[in-house]
């Protein structure tokens, strides 16, 4: 049983610890144009592996088409790393040299 006649320290207001939680750095998934990799592989692509809708996959495609490279998603280090070496894979397998590479943001 608690002394009723002890004074009652350390049970006022409660106090906050400020922590700083640095997210994690995010990468950046870019598809590389070259003149063998089909249009329709790469678009196909962009719909399984990551998951783009039809439209933003056929969006996509045109702009490494025309510009040479296209960001096609931002991801933490794990994700890119494993949806590039999947995007690699299909393309080899298919015998498609498509580039893929994984930059910091």
């Amino acid at each position: 049983m608690a002394d009723t006649n002890q004074p009652n320290h350390g049970t006022g207001a409660k106090t906050r610890e400020h922590i700083e939680i640095e997210l994690p750095r995010q990468y950046k998934v870019i598809f590389h144009n070259d003149d063998f990799t089909t249009m329709d592989f790469v678009t196909e692509v962009l719909k399984a592996v990551f998951n783009k809708g039809s439209n933003e996959a056929v969006l996509l495609m045109m702009k490494v088409h025309r510009e040479g490279r296209a960001i096609v998603g931002v991801y933490s280090y794990d994700v890119a790393m494993t949806k590039t070496t999947q995007t690699v894979a299909m393309a080899r397998s298919q015998g498609f040299p498509l580039r893929v590479t994984c930059e910091p943001e």
